[in-house]
């Protein structure tokens, strides 16, 4: 693996689960693959569980991680490729990516988008020019658009959860008080059509479409009470909307998970992937109670993260 910006950088879904799941029982089998080896871990922006799991998982394989919070501790920097400098960016990404290149043997980013323009984030131009610059096998700790070390541990829990048979998976839309990007939605649409094991199911308001290129595959309906039934998998998250990019066009609390929900599902497992903001995206009683798994799902983290960074030190 030379680097891991999405899904189509693996290219067996099912062996990098399998990997994860070994590290999971093994955490320090390969203690010492990493030895001598930087990992540049650059955020951009505020990270808690990724920032940790990352961490964690590289020096169980003997990595020495580096942290830059970038956002709030380094220069401020220049993505356009012809700027005059003459404003509040002091440093180019040219010239900070070839240091990083210099200094690591691996980076991880994580870059929200800017959220002023869609096409401007959709072309995920900080990550190209920072893959394209620093020379580096790069991990996306989260990008404008996708979040993969989020999704492989999704399809980690689902693998380890799921019943007999092939399940039925459902991304819900959830209220939220702003503009929230897109995306972990994106991330898990396009990693579950991937994975191709389960009956997908994608439930929103109108006006919430995603983007065709990562929701291809899955059925699509507003009716949220068709889709949740016979569930066994409820993802829960909020988005803003793709065609009037970034705006809020809904607050209905009917779409907030509650038990009352949850009763023609197939005693559906619930996800979520953190921070949630309780009793506004998902329901107290819900996340307290027996159906829900994002606390498992959050402990997956790690063992996603290592097994990508396993992988791209064995390429």
């Amino acid at each position: 693996m030379q680097k891991f910006l999405s899904a189509h950088d693996v290219a067996d879904i099912e062996s990098l689960v399998n990997k994860a799941l070994f590290y999971k029982s093994n955490p320090l089998s390969d203690s010492s693959l990493g030895a001598g080896k930087r990992i540049g871990c650059i955020f951009m922006n505020p990270s808690m569980r990724t920032r940790l799991s990352t961490q964690i998982a590289a020096k169980n394989l003997g990595i020495e991680p580096i942290l830059l919070n970038a956002g709030s501790e380094g220069w401020a920097l220049e993505f356009e490729d012809d700027a005059i400098m003459n404003g509040t960016t002091v440093e180019h990404i040219k010239d900070a990516a070839r240091v990083f290149g210099q200094y690591f043997d691996i980076l991880a980013v994580r870059a929200f988008p800017a959220f002023k323009n869609r096409e401007d984030d959709y072309s995920e131009h900080i990550m190209k020019q920072i893959v394209k610059y620093s020379g580096l096998p790069v991990v996306s700790l989260e990008s404008a658009t996708l979040h993969p070390l989020q999704s492989l541990a999704d399809i980690i829990t689902m693998t380890e959860k799921k019943p007999a048979g092939r399940p039925k998976v459902v991304l819900t839309w959830a209220p939220h008080i702003k503009s929230i990007p897109h995306c972990v939605a994106n991330s898990f649409a396009q990693w579950v059509n991937k994975w191709d094991k389960a009956d997908f199911v994608i439930t929103h308001p109108e006006g919430y479409d995603l983007d065709s290129s990562f929701t291809s595959g899955a059925q699509i309906t507003h009716n949220q009470k068709e889709a949740l039934e016979g569930a066994d998998f409820v993802y829960v998250k909020n988005w803003s909307s793709y065609n009037d990019y970034g705006a809020v066009l809904n607050t209905d609390t009917s779409w907030m998970l509650t038990n009352a929900h949850l009763e023609n599902t197939n005693d559906a497992k619930v996800m979520h992937c953190l921070p949630v903001r309780r009793n506004i995206e998902l329901s107290g009683e819900v996340l307290d109670g027996p159906n829900s798994i994002v606390t498992h799902q959050a402990g997956n983290r790690v063992w996603a993260a290592q097994a990508v960074l396993s992988e791209i030190l064995k390429a």
